[in-house]
């Protein structure tokens, strides 16, 4: 007979959290959770597999994403398998999710993005993002002592999936990021970045400014943080730059996720010759 603990949400986020799954995560994983024993209407003792295949049933007659459904798929596994260690196993093929190929900008753009941008840390922030190839999370998270500023690089502290990682920190930064640390008189301790009340700078608030940013610049379409992140990834690739240094660089698992760049970048750039030009 599986444990049932008695408090579900707090056993569901206290091994989140000893996993190091990120705030995001866990708040998703509880709302799918809460949403299926809702909808299932039974003691978690009593819900069995079919409640569970019927619930995904439910779920896709209503014509939800693939990655949705997916997500749904493993927060009620992690309830039956990790929290109340009851072998649960049901096996649904994951629904397929068309991939789409990220919005990247050319090189143009991201001048132009930078030029419009008066901002003296805002203008850096964007710039660093792109840059270093950061997730925007990461960035607000930075701190004075994760630089190593003469040696030209950095590090992403408890990233995605909890891991660490090295960024490269663009040279050109350099005397902008010291200027920064000297005018806000930064600490080892303190945040890279800090709001004008001295705390920490929301990710929202870097959605914002990148959004402004992109009107004013007249991009003619709507940019996030990641699309920054995207830019940084194929123009290595158009400069030469190997598929796992840059697999590296963005801490990617797995080096088909970096292919996808390969996708997006200008293939003179990345010396790819048409075959025809060699007839």
């Amino acid at each position: 007979m599986a444990y049932v603990p008695i408090n579900i949400d707090e056993s569901v986020r206290k091994e989140c959290k000893r996993r190091k799954y990120s705030d995001k995560t866990i708040k998703t994983y509880l709302y799918c959770i809460n949403r299926f024993l809702i909808w299932c209407k039974k003691d978690i003792g009593k819900i069995s597999k079919k409640d569970v295949r019927e619930f995904l049933f439910y779920l896709s007659n209503k014509n939800l994403a693939g990655n949705t459904l997916n997500t749904y798929h493993m927060a009620i596994r992690f309830l039956f398998e990790d929290i109340l260690d009851k072998r649960i196993w049901i096996d649904i093929k994951y629904s397929k999710t068309p991939k789409k190929l990220p919005v990247v900008l050319s090189k143009d753009e991201v001048k132009a993005l930078f030029e419009v941008i008066d901002n003296k840390k805002h203008l850096l922030m964007i710039e660093l993002m792109y840059g270093a190839g950061l997730r925007v999370s990461e960035l607000t998270n930075l701190r004075v002592e994760d630089l190593s500023i003469d040696k030209g690089f950095g590090f992403v502290r408890h990233g995605k999936g909890g891991k660490d990682r090295i960024f490269i920190l663009p040279g050109r930064l350099k005397g902008k990021i010291w200027t920064l640390i000297n005018e806000q008189k930064l600490k080892t301790g303190d945040f890279l970045f800090k709001t004008n009340r001295n705390g920490k700078y929301s990710i929202r608030s870097l959605q914002q400014i990148l959004k402004k940013a992109s009107k004013k610049a007249k991009l003619g379409r709507m940019i996030s943080p990641h699309t920054l992140r995207h830019s940084f990834a194929t123009h290595l690739l158009e400069n030469g730059c190997d598929v796992s240094s840059v697999q590296a660089l963005l801490g990617h698992k797995s080096p088909e996720t970096t292919f996808t760049y390969l996708h997006i970048a200008s293939p003179n750039m990345i010396n790819v010759k048409s075959p025809i030009d060699s007839l």
